[in-house]
């Protein structure tokens, strides 16, 4: 994993306001290998490398998720910004509601988010229980799922309010993720997500 400290790039004019277009537009500029995914958390840039454990989770939540959504309402690794101090989020796994619309930049709102799953990588875990939780929460996302390859279990966090979750519940792989009392109003199951 790599981290860019924005704190430490000198800006073109001292007036300008560091924006996450500008930051995105760096990355575009950076030499990021092929296999590594890129986002923006606090004003942060975090480069991981995408690993096979990791994406056969991410592909098997996206399976289940297709018996409910179209496949255009699901995105993975999608730029997505969200509230707080340049949060620019390429996300594991959404799930958009019907009618989902695109902002007047040609990106997906999180307002038409219903469901969130990140899957932990080492480098970046503090992230996806931290400042990214805090973010989905304040963005009202009513499900957030954290997976963790390396503990064989996952997080539901869900009853987003005032800026914070109000239930959460963590059970180990092999136990199946109820979601049918949120938007999303389906069961995972968890028997085949692999361990790290």
């Amino acid at each position: 994993m790599t981290v860019v400290d924005t704190d430490r790039i000198e800006m073109a004019e001292s007036d300008d306001e560091l924006t996450l277009d500008m930051m995105f537009e760096w990355i575009e500029k950076m030499p990021v290998p092929e296999d590594y995914r890129t986002e923006i958390v606090g004003g942060h840039i975090y480069m991981a490398p995408q690993r096979d454990t990791h994406w056969e989770i991410i592909f098997d939540i996206v399976e289940q998720l297709r018996t409910k959504y179209p496949r255009k309402q699901l995105k993975s690794d999608v730029r997505i910004d969200f509230p707080g101090h340049l949060n620019g989020f390429a996300c594991d796994v959404v799930a958009l509601k019907d009618g989902a619309v695109r902002d007047d930049k040609g990106r997906w709102r999180y307002e038409d988010i219903e469901f969130v799953a990140e899957v932990i990588s080492k480098a970046t875990a503090s992230n996806d229980y931290g400042p990214k939780k805090a973010a989905f929460a304040a963005a009202g996302v009513p499900a957030y799922l954290i997976v963790d390859p390396y503990t064989g279990k996952w997080h539901l966090h869900t009853l987003p309010k005032d800026d914070e979750y109000h239930c959460t519940l963590s059970l180990g792989f092999g136990d199946a993720i109820d979601l049918a009392q949120t938007p999303v109003g389906l069961t995972l199951t968890t028997d085949e997500f692999p361990r790290d």
